[in-house]
């Protein structure tokens, strides 16, 4: 699990019933974490360098969606690696595009990981327990 004192998370996801099943699998797995979701890009980046102190956030863990309105993943990947303050975040994409192209374009702007959104919850839940047994023994920057 997750440590709320090591790593807060924003997430990235326009699908309310996608950010309903992280939380579920969150408290499935006693996952504390403060999680802030941003619906799009454009919110991420406006929560990022605008809210901070509104939200009092700075996420060491962004979970990224692909496929969303006004600016998509790939997008926001390119805005958050061109700015000074904010290129160093450790993002995982979370998303249901299992598109060569979008992997490997992701893969270029320096995600930690890509991973395809499991069907069923059950599942969903053992690889967000598996994300979050991973960032626990991880050193973040």
């Amino acid at each position: 699990m997750m440590n709320s004192d090591k790593v807060s998370i924003l997430m990235v996801e326009d699908d309310a019933v996608d950010v309903k099943n992280v939380r579920r699998a969150f408290a499935k797995i006693n996952c504390s974490n403060p999680l802030y979701v941003a619906q799009d890009g454009v919110e991420a980046l406006e929560m990022l360098r605008e809210r901070r102190d509104e939200f009092n956030i700075f996420p060491r863990l962004i979970l990224l969606d692909l496929n969303m309105p006004r600016m998509n993943g790939i997008e926001f990947l390119t805005e958050l690696r061109a700015d000074p303050e904010l290129q160093h975040m450790v993002v995982i994409v979370l998303t249901t595009s299992d598109d060569q192209r979008d992997i490997v374009s992701a893969y270029s702007l320096n995600v930690a990981g890509y991973i395809v959104k499991p069907v069923t919850f059950d599942l969903f839940a053992n690889t967000m327990a598996t994300l979050g047994m991973y960032w626990t023994l991880s050193e973040l920057p």
